[in-house]
């Protein structure tokens, strides 16, 4: 009995687990057009409608995997949207995402703030991961 009750935890773990995945996604793509395709696109192809007045090249977001063996960099990419990167466009640092996502959090709680901006993080994360080429 305790072996059949452990299969059926397990099984809805990985449903919900499933679940979650998509969820996050979705929410993913409303977080990237609200923070993100004005550079990078809707699509994100790097052709957002600021980018004609921008003097760096905005990368093309589908092509990810495709610079990396066929694997989405999934740690790469959520460091560089919460700023852990360094990176810099346009003369200036890219929108830093995570310091923006934290202040949002609203601060109920000592880990809110924290698991708030970085549940949009990579939520903006998986959203890229479905769009790759």
């Amino acid at each position: 009995m305790k072996t059949l009750t452990k299969g059926l935890a397990l099984v809805g773990a990985m449903v919900l687990g499933g679940t979650a995945f998509a969820q996050d996604a979705e929410h993913g793509t409303e977080y990237y057009a609200q923070y993100c395709a004005t550079c990078h696109g809707m699509d994100g192809m790097g052709d957002g409608p600021l980018t004609a007045m921008m003097t760096a090249t905005v990368p093309d977001l589908t092509v990810l995997s495709q610079g990396n063996d066929g694997k989405f960099p999934m740690l790469e990419v959520i460091h560089v949207i919460d700023g852990r990167t360094g990176l810099r466009a346009h003369g200036g640092p890219m929108p830093v995402y995570g310091a923006l996502f934290k202040a949002e959090g609203g601060g109920d709680s000592p880990y809110g703030d924290v698991l708030y901006s970085r549940g949009k993080v990579l939520s903006i994360a998986y959203y890229l991961e479905s769009i790759q080429q």
